[in-house]
């Protein structure tokens, strides 16, 4: 008998002494005593596999036993505006504190700095401590005030001690403690009902061997199922169990999380080959996106979409399967009224990225244009800090080559005259940057960095007394669409549009295709299904324009670990006895693996941390460099532009944008943008061999210059050439350096950044 039920029925029998109904019919205290467990095995995940010993129950049976009598709380819930991201929570129960952060140990033996709650800025994973910490933080500071989690995969360590090699129950074990955790502190006062939604989505880590999950259904997804149960709608569960996909209307009838499985769209899966072809799981999944999204619109709600591994893509590299990408990317365009951002994890670097439709070649998913050419390369299965510092290099050039739109302070200038389309017509300037759309990638709670999460606030206007999930009853409606999905699918692939109303530019993409044998032949109609925009009198959504679910900013919180573990260590001021002059930064970054620390040895034999805490690390409401009014497409794009500014010798052209101001305006607000992106700091003289790549942004100020150049190209590349620096200034992005501070949390000093230049 299951150590729960031996606990209720001691309870029972020593609470009262059986009355003379009871000695009449005896199984009446069994019958209680089984409907107790019942209850209580849906508080407790029963195993599908055994949880290794070390992992602690987060239960506690006496609490839970007298609980579950109460009444369920019938106090109306409101919605507070706010969501809770958290990601990569990399549990470790092999972690040691004072163990060895060199690779061969992983903190899991040995000596070393390894702090108490992790070893910041190393590849170690996380200690259960640090896990514990973050749920007892969340459950001072966060629980009462959220309406929904994004938890966004990862939920297991990393295969990256030999010595202790992974295996199936671990994975599983560590997740299904998170899972139970999750469902304990967002659960009622009876521990048997959320009080609100929890979305989770698999990690590339949550599978063995890791990035390699076979099509579904298989014994992984069925786990997850049991796992995940209360978290997956019942009547999402078939999806679930067939590909890992799935969705939850977390305000009833007006906003839904859509959880996509990204590992079949994950270009290291070997187990699965893209979306291109029909029998691939990445290729059902694209189209059960499509259906659902077009059953969204026609309902009036909005989705938020969610995953592990972002879509994340440079002119060299890439996290997606090509054909997946421009997919989603396609989707992105066509769903604009409906989806309000994507939200993703995996990379532990805080960023993001904006999809350009003019990136999307219809023509290729179409079967028209050569899809077989793609120079771009997988990323690095886990991101080291040199790979993810090139990634964000390429980043800003991508950024450099947007359009923003016109901003409030261009509102004075006169419209260009737009470019003619196929009837002649001229083209509306796209003010609310619908050409674009935006993916946020959040930082992780494993301390590659700081640990760190976000609190992301969205717009509730008009929507203070909707019902909530937790009240809201089953949804008929739902499971009557559910159970039509087949027929929808095929009433959409009967319309077949020849081409997308007032959609001129992927039209023409469509047609730049190869050309068939046969002269002036048409070529055959390809199968290939392009959804539906907007219609033209759609508003824009609320990615685009200030509305009700539009995202309105958030608030990023870390724990200083180094701070917070507060270790000594043997000869620390040898940290600065490298010989910086000649390291490059590439080295710099390289050496940061161990930790910040460096495998030195603690010099106090026990841990004495400090008090845990998460701490504000930026806000968007009030940073004073982003200036980020709110989440829209259009202010990221903004910043976007702002973070791949270069300065510019001489005077400077505007940029065309779309939008023309007159010559005193337009140089007022060149020399505005000057003194609001760029700061002088401090050179040295010294002779040095230097390579200007495209991480220096810096131009050094020649009073005596009477150059007159143009800087035309906004990266440049140089040569390697020896010469003499002056002494003096020169200027750098300050956004730019602004980014990178908390695209690594916090974690590099200013003064360290400079190697980045």
């Amino acid at each position: 008998m299951p150590s729960s039920t031996l606990f209720l029925c001691t309870a029972l029998k020593s609470s009262e002494s059986p009355t003379k109904s009871q000695r009449q019919h005896p199984m009446s205290l069994s019958r209680c005593i089984l409907g107790l467990a019942c209850l209580w095995h849906g508080v407790i995940a029963s195993p599908l596999g055994a949880v290794p010993s070390n992992i602690p129950i987060a239960t506690d049976l006496q609490t839970a036993a007298e609980t579950v009598a109460q009444p369920i709380a019938n106090s109306a819930r409101k919605l507070h505006g706010k969501f809770l991201h958290i990601t990569d929570l990399h549990p470790d129960q092999f972690y040691k504190p004072h163990s060895s952060t060199d690779e061969a140990d992983a903190c899991h033996r040995g000596k070393g700095p390894a702090g108490v709650y992790g070893a910041e800025v190393s590849d170690c994973d996380s200690p259960f401590a640090l896990i514990n910490a973050t749920f007892d933080w969340i459950a001072a500071n966060v629980k009462d005030d959220i309406d929904f989690v994004i938890w966004t995969g990862d939920t297991a360590r990393h295969d990256s001690d030999e010595g202790v090699p992974r295996n199936a129950d671990q994975v599983l074990g560590t997740n299904r403690w998170i899972a139970d955790k999750m469902a304990e502190l967002f659960s009622d006062s009876t521990g048997r009902h959320l009080e609100i939604p929890i979305v989770p989505t698999l990690g590339n880590n949550d599978i063995l061997p890791h990035n390699i999950l076979l099509p579904g259904p298989n014994s992984w997804l069925q786990h997850y199922t049991h796992i995940w149960r209360r978290f997956v709608p019942e009547a999402q569960r078939h999806s679930f169990q067939f590909g890992g996909w799935f969705y939850v209307e977390v305000i009833p009838n007006r906003l839904a999380i859509f959880s996509l499985n990204t590992l079949y769209f994950f270009d290291r899966n070997a187990g699965t080959d893209g979306c291109a072809s029909p029998s691939e799981p990445g290729y059902k999944q694209m189209e059960w996106l499509r259906i659902q999204l077009h059953i969204m619109r026609e309902r009036g709600m909005k989705a938020i979409l969610m995953g592990h591994v972002p879509p994340a893509r440079t002119d060299s590299k890439k996290l997606w399967d090509e054909n997946c990408w421009q997919k989603y990317s396609l989707w992105l365009r066509q769903y604009r009224d409906v989806v309000v951002s994507g939200v993703f994890g995996h990379m532990n670097i805080d960023h993001f990225f904006i999809h350009d439709e003019r990136d999307i070649n219809v023509g290729q998913l179409a079967g028209l244009a050569d899809n077989s050419i793609d120079i771009r390369e997988a990323m690095d299965d886990e991101l080291s800090v040199t790979g993810a510092a090139d990634y964000l290099r390429e980043l800003r050039q991508n950024w450099a080559k947007l359009q923003p739109p016109p901003t409030d302070s261009k509102n004075s200038g006169q419209l260009k005259k737009g470019k003619k389309g196929r009837k002649g017509k001229k083209k509306k300037p796209d003010v609310w940057g619908e050409r674009y759309s935006l993916s946020l990638v959040s930082p992780s709670i494993v301390p590659n960095y700081y640990p760190a999460l976000r609190i992301v606030e969205y717009n509730i206007s008009g929507l203070e007394d909707t019902p909530v999930w937790r009240d809201a009853a089953k949804d008929a409606m739902s499971i009557e669409l559910e159970q039509n999905d087949r027929q929808k699918h095929l009433d959409l692939k009967r319309q077949h549009p020849s081409h997308m109303e007032d959609d001129d530019e992927i039209d023409a993409q469509k047609k730049k295709g190869k050309k068939h044998k046969g002269g002036d032949s048409k070529p055959k109609k390809p199968d290939f299904l392009i959804p539906h925009p907007p219609a033209k009198s759609s508003p824009p959504g609320p990615a685009y324009s200030p509305q009700p679910l539009t995202l309105t900013g958030y608030t990023q919180y870390f724990a200083n670990l180094t701070h917070i573990n507060n270790i000594t260590t043997e000869a620390s001021s040898a940290l600065l006895d490298h010989d910086e002059e000649e390291e490059t930064w590439v080295d710099w970054l390289l050496r940061w693996r161990k930790g910040r620390h460096g495998n030195r040895k603690p010099i106090h034999p026990k841990p004495d941390p400090r008090e845990f805490q998460f701490e504000v690390e930026y806000s968007t409401f009030n940073d004073k460099l982003y200036k980020l009014r709110d989440l829209t497409v259009k202010n990221y794009v903004e910043l976007a532009y702002r973070i791949s500014k270069q300065p510019k010798k001489g005077k400077a052209k505007s940029i065309d944008v779309s939008y023309e101001s007159a010559a005193e305006e337009e140089e007022e607000e060149e020399e505005e943008e000057e003194e609001d992106l760029f700061e002088e700091v401090e050179e040295t003289d010294e002779e040095e061999e230097q390579e200007d790549d495209d991480l220096s942004d810096g131009e050094e100020v020649d009073d005596d210059s009477d150059e007159d150049e143009l800087e035309t190209e906004t990266f440049k590349k140089h040569d390697k050439k020896k010469h003499k620096k002056k002494k003096g200034k020169k200027r750098q992005n300050k956004v730019w350096m602004h980014f990178l501070t908390h695209a690594f949390v916090s974690t590099v000093e200013k003064e360290d950044l400079k190697k980045f230049t």
